[in-house]
Formats: C-alpha cells, sequence, structure tokens
C-alpha cells in the first residue's frame, strides 16, 4: 500500500517538471520568433536602404557596356574608312601594274558599300556608299579599259602556216587544181578532194589540237576581269568589247587563209576549172575552220566566262556569226548556181564535208544563243543535197540526149563513153555518200538503187552510142565503133565496184553484144573481097587458049577463064589495098580486142587466098607478067593485116 502511494508521487513529480520544461520551451520559441521578427523587419530596411545604390550600380554598368560597344563600333567605322582609303589609292592608280591588288580594292570596297549600307542610324553612311559607289563605278570603268585593252592586244589574226601546223601532211590544201583527164571537153568527173576526204574519212582517229588563239597565262587575267564587270552589272559592255575584238580577229584569220565571200552572181561568172579550185579550198577552209578557228574560240569563250554559260554562249555566237556566213554563203552560191553535170562531185564532195563536221558544229554551236548558225549550217547540208539529187537526174538525161559533135572518124571510144564511165567509177568512190542523199530522198537499200541508177546511166550512153553510130556510112565502121565503146564498157565494169552491182549476168550479156559487133564488122567488111577468092563464076562459056583446061593446071583450076582469074586477082588487089589504107587509119585501142580482131580476118582471109592462089595461080603464073596479079603472098597480107586498126594519119599510110 505504501509502496503504490509512493510510485504515484514520483509519476506526478515526474509531470510536473514535463509542463515546466515545456512551458520554457514555449518561452524561448516565442523569444525566438519575436527575435526574427525583429531581423526581419530590419533586413527590409536594410534593402530599401540599399536600392538606391543598386540601380546606380547597373546604370554604371550598362553605361560602361554601351561605351565598349560604341568604341568597337567606332573601331569598326574607322576600319573601313581606313580600308575606303586604301581602295581609292589603289582604284586610282589603275589596274595596269597590279591587277590582282586593284581586283582586291574593288572587292574591299564592295565591302565597304555592304557594310555602310547596313549602319542606317550612321549620319554619314549616305555620303559614304555615293562617293564608294561612284569610286566603284570608274573602278569597273577602268576594268573595261583595261579588260579591253588586254583583250585586244593579244588578239592577233592566225597566220595560216599556223594552222596548217596544226594539219596532218595530207590534210594540207594543195596548191595546184586538180588535173583534167580522159575528156578533152573539160568535163572530167575525177575530184582531188574526194581522194584526200576519203584518206580522212578516219578523221575519228586523227585528233586536231586547235591552236591557243590567246596566250593561256592571258586567259585567268580575263576571266577575272570579266568576272568583275558581271557582277558590276556590265554584261552588255563586256559582250560587246569582246565581239568587236574577236570577231574582226577570226575574220581576217579566215581572209589570210583565202575564204571569199562570193555570191551566186559571182560563181556563175567564174571558169569551170578556177570554180572547182575554190571549192577544193573551200571544204579545206570548212574544216580548218571548224576544228580548229572555230574550236579555239570556244576554248577562249568557255575560260574567260567560266561559270556563266549562257553568256560565254552569247558571245561565241556574236563573234563567229560573220565568219560562219562568208564560208556557208558560197557554199549556198555553189548549191543554188546552175547546175551541170561535172558539179556533181564537188556537190557531193561539199555535202560530205559538211557531214562531217555536223557532230562538231553541234557541239561547239550549243544553246540557244546558236541556233541560227546551227540551223544554217544545217540548212546548207540539205540544199547540196538536194542539188546533187537532182544534178545526178540531169546527168542521165544529158547522157542519153548527148548531140556534140565530136568527131570520132577512127572508130575507137568516143569521149562521151569514157567520160560517162569515169563518171561511174567515182560514183562508186562516194558509195557511203550516196548511200546517205539515197536515204534521204528516197528510202530503201542504197545498193539496189545504186545499182538501178548505174544500169539506166549506162542504157542511156548505150542508146546515145547507137545514134553516134549511124553517122558512119561505112556500115564496117559503125559496128567497129559500137564494138570498141562496148568492150570499153564492159572492160572498166569488170575493174571497178561496178561489176558486184551490176552482176554477171549483164557482164556476160554487153560481151556477147561485143562479140556481135565484131562479127558484123567482119561480115560488112570482108564479105565481098572473099568473094574474090570464090570459084564460083570462073568457069568460062567457050573454050581456046582463054582456058586451063588440057594443061598442067587441069586438075585444080579446070574449066577456068585465065581473063576472069586475072580480073580477079587484080580486084582482089584493089580491095584489100583499100582496105589496108582505110582501116590502118580505123582504131582498135585495146591492145587484146585488137589482136583478136586480127587474128579473126586472118583465120578467114588466109586460108581462102593461100586455096585460091594455089588452085588458080598456075594459070597467071603461065601468063606474063604474073607479078602484075599475084602481088602478095599469104605471109605479105599477114603482115599487112598487123598494121590495121592503128590509128594511122593518111600520110603514114601512103609512105
Amino acid at each position: 500500500m505504501g509502496i503504490a502511494v509512493g510510485g504515484a508521487d514520483l509519476l506526478s513529480e515526474k509531470a510536473s517538471m514535463m509542463r515546466e520544461s515545456l512551458q520554457k520551451s514555449q518561452t524561448i520559441t516565442d523569444n525566438v520568433v519575436t527575435i526574427l521578427g525583429s531581423f526581419d523587419h530590419r533586413l527590409s530596411a536594410l534593402e530599401t536602404a540599399m536600392r538606391p545604390t543598386q540601380i546606380r550600380t547597373h546604370s554604371i554598368r550598362k553605361a560602361h557596356e554601351n561605351i565598349d560597344k560604341t568604341l568597337k563600333a567606332a573601331e569598326g567605322i574607322l576600319a573601313h574608312f581606313d580600308q575606303y582609303r586604301q581602295a581609292e589609292a589603289k582604284i586610282l592608280k589603275g589596274p595596269h601594274e597590279d591587277l590582282e591588288n586593284y581586283l582586291d580594292a574593288i572587292e574591299k570596297l564592295r565591302s565597304n558599300i555592304q557594310f555602310f549600307g547596313s549602319k542606317k542610324g550612321f549620319k554619314s553612311s549616305d555620303g559614304i556608299i555615293f562617293h564608294a559607289s561612284n569610286l566603284l563605278a570608274k573602278a569597273i570603268s577602268k576594268l573595261e579599259d583595261e579588260f579591253k585593252q588586254l583583250l585586244s592586244s593579244y588578239s592577233k589574226p592566225v597566220e595560216p602556216e599556223r594552222l596548217f601546223d596544226c594539219l596532218p601532211n595530207s590534210m594540207r590544201p594543195s596548191s595546184g587544181s586538180p588535173s583534167q583527164e580522159g575528156d578533152p571537153t573539160g568535163k572530167n568527173p575525177s575530184s582531188n578532194h574526194h581522194s584526200e576526204s576519203h584518206n580522212n574519212n578516219n578523221a575519228d582517229a586523227v585528233v586536231y589540237t586547235p591552236p591557243a588563239l590567246i596566250p593561256p597565262r592571258i586567259l585567268p587575267l580575263l576571266h577575272e576581269l570579266a568576272q568583275q564587270m558581271i557582277e558590276a552589272g556590265h554584261r552588255q559592255q563586256l559582250l560587246k568589247i569582246y565581239r568587236d575584238s574577236r570577231s574582226n580577229v577570226l575574220e581576217e584569220s579566215l581572209q589570210k587563209l583565202g575564204v571569199e565571200k562570193l555570191n551566186k552572181d559571182d560563181v556563175q561568172k567564174l571558169q569551170w576549172e578556177i570554180l572547182e579550185a575554190k571549192i577544193g579550198n573551200w571544204i579545206h577552209f570548212m574544216r580548218i575552220a571548224v576544228k580548229l578557228l572555230f574550236a579555239g574560240e570556244r576554248k577562249v569563250c568557255d575560260q574567260i566566262f567560266e561559270g556563266f554559260d549562257s553568256l560565254s554562249e552569247q558571245c561565241f555566237a556574236e563573234v563567229t556569226t560573220n565568219s560562219v556566213t562568208m564560208l556557208l554563203s558560197f557554199g549556198e552560191a555553189i548549191a543554188k548556181s546552175k547546175r551541170s553535170p561535172e558539179k556533181l562531185f564537188v556537190l557531193l564532195d561539199m555535202y560530205e564535208i559538211m557531214q562531217e563536221l555536223h557532230s562538231e558544229i553541234e557541239t561547239l554551236f550549243k544553246g540557244k544563243a546558236c541556233t541560227e548558225i546551227r540551223e544554217a549550217a544545217m540548212s546548207l547540208t540539205k540544199r547540196l543535197a538536194q542539188t546533187a539529187q537532182e544534178t545526178f537526174g540531169d546527168f542521165e538525161e544529158a547522157v542519153e540526149k548527148d548531140a556534140t559533135k565530136t568527131a570520132v572518124t577512127d572508130g575507137t571510144v568516143h569521149p562521151l563513153t569514157s567520160y560517162v564511165i569515169n563518171y561511174v567509177k567515182f560514183l562508186f568512190d562516194y558509195r557511203s555518200t550516196l548511200k546517205q542523199l539515197f536515204q534521204e530522198f528516197e528510202g530503201g537499200d542504197d545498193s539496189s538503187q545504186l545499182a538501178s541508177v548505174t544500169m539506166r546511166i549506162m542504157q542511156a550512153l548505150q542508146t546515145n552510142l547507137d545514134g553516134k553510130s549511124k553517122q558512119y556510112r561505112d556500115p564496117a565502121l559503125t559496128h567497129l565503133f559500137l564494138m570498141n565503146n562496148i568492150h570499153y564498157i564492159v572492160r572498166s565494169v569488170r575493174r571497178s565496184e561496178a561489176k558486184d552491182l551490176l552482176g554477171d549476168d549483164w557482164v556476160q550479156r554487153h560481151r556477147r553484144i561485143v562479140q556481135q559487133h565484131a562479127n558484123q564488122y567482119k561480115r560488112n567488111a570482108w564479105a565481098k573481097i572473099l568473094q574474090c577468092l570464090s570459084i564460083q563464076g570462073l568457069n568460062s562459056s567457050g573454050g581456046g587458049s582463054g582456058t586451063a583446061g588440057g594443061d598442067a593446071a587441069a586438075g585444080s583450076s579446070s574449066g577456068a577463064s585465065r581473063a576472069l582469074v586475072k580480073d580477079r586477082f587484080k580486084t582482089f588487089n584493089v580491095m584489100f589495098e583499100e582496105l589496108h589504107q582505110k582501116q590502118s587509119q580505123w582504131t582498135v585501142p585495146d591492145t587484146e580486142l585488137r589482136e583478136s580482131l586480127r587474128l579473126a580476118v586472118a583465120e578467114v582471109l588466109l586460108p581462102a587466098y593461100r586455096s585460091f592462089v594455089k588452085r588458080f595461080g598456075p594459070l597467071v603464073e603461065s601468063g606474063k607478067t604474073p607479078q602484075k596479079y599475084i602481088k602478095y603472098t599469104a605471109e605479105d597480107l599477114d603482115r599487112m593485116l598487123g598494121e590495121f586498126f592503128e590509128g594511122k594519119n593518111m600520110n603514114e599510110t601512103k609512105r
């Protein structure tokens, strides 16, 4: 019991102590809150007191920053002012002595204009920009002068020898005009230019190196000058300067080469030999102009105006227009001039060179600015093709209707025949060109068309020769003439590409025609004289001393009249001498044919003569002066036959 009372007191005492502690803690807390409240009030008062100072400090810091910015801006402005003064000094000196620094000065001047243009708040900006712009204009003007002076001083006409040095020897122009062969009328279809052109058809393997029209070390300077002028908006001035400087130089280069500007009337007045030479030269000039001069000019344009393609193309077009026109005008004049057979091959030569240069013209004269030049070149190519095609047709008609009065008294090959055959031979040199023509105008297989054309020409020639053969009064000479001419045709065809085109059947058929005319010649020339050696009509109707019957010769000349035999020998001698005199003036130009014809005559004449002499000779030999009648031995006749068809003149046959 006592223990329990004691425990309760102890708990009561502890609880009392805890209350006191809590009261003290509350008192301390209240005191701390009071103190902190006092601090907050003091800090607030302090902040209020410090605010003006903070504001002043911030203003001072801002002011310092503004001063720094202003100083930096001023330094920049002063630096640009300094750049302006330096640029002005360099520009006033001009670009001639130090182009690189001059161009650098222009760049700095542009930079200054851009800088002050962005300083709208700077009062002096407008004035500075005005002065700088004027100075820049003067600088660009001086650049124009420098560009013009530099371009002009290095733009000189190219000497022909320098251009020729860029060509292989086989492609250099020949000094002489083509010779006339096989055609005394001057209608020679041959052309030296085409043989050269064929040699040049391997042009793809030939490397052309255009001459440097302006020294390579100068081109970068011209490029920089051009670039500055373009950036300054002076494209038109640049174009004019370039055109004026380079256009004349190109024209002068062509004139030095020998290029002439001829119109249709000028061409019509020229003799054919002169015109043919000029056409040959024109073909060379076209190759030189396109592959060397224009190619060189294209390189110059591309390097000076690098990065400005449209301007480069425009400059190139304007620089070359007059030169191209000068060249093409001659081709147009030829194509429009009066057609004649001898012009066909030069027309084909001209067509060939235009075809050869087509791809290069398309490449060099690319772009819209060069459209007219490309179209002019294509127009000339088509016109040449059209004129050649029409001339082809004219030739076939001209062959058939040829009415030349050229006398071929000896029956040899007529000039028309050799001319036409040469013409046909040369046609085969142009097979690839004719293929293009046939495909363009007619379509179909070119080989069959060329064969058809060739056959028509051959037929036209034979028709004409038939007409010419009727001019001879002697039928034997008529057939000799036709034999010679058709044999010449056949032999020429067999030795040329025409054989493959016309075929063996054509050749064999015409060989038979040659033989037929040879047979007709023998029949007409020798039938009468062979009748003299016939036994028919030699029998006498009465006896007496005028007959050979009953003597030693009776076995061979039984019943023959001595008078008739003598008359036969006398007639034979006269006829043979006439034939010898006449036919030794006739001509069979082909050696093999001539020997063959002599042999054919001898094989008929000599056996008949030997037989006649053997059978009837004794009748004459037994009489007076037998040599008066039997003047020739068979060997004499054979020797004299060897003089036939040699084309000897009258004086030679009388000797």
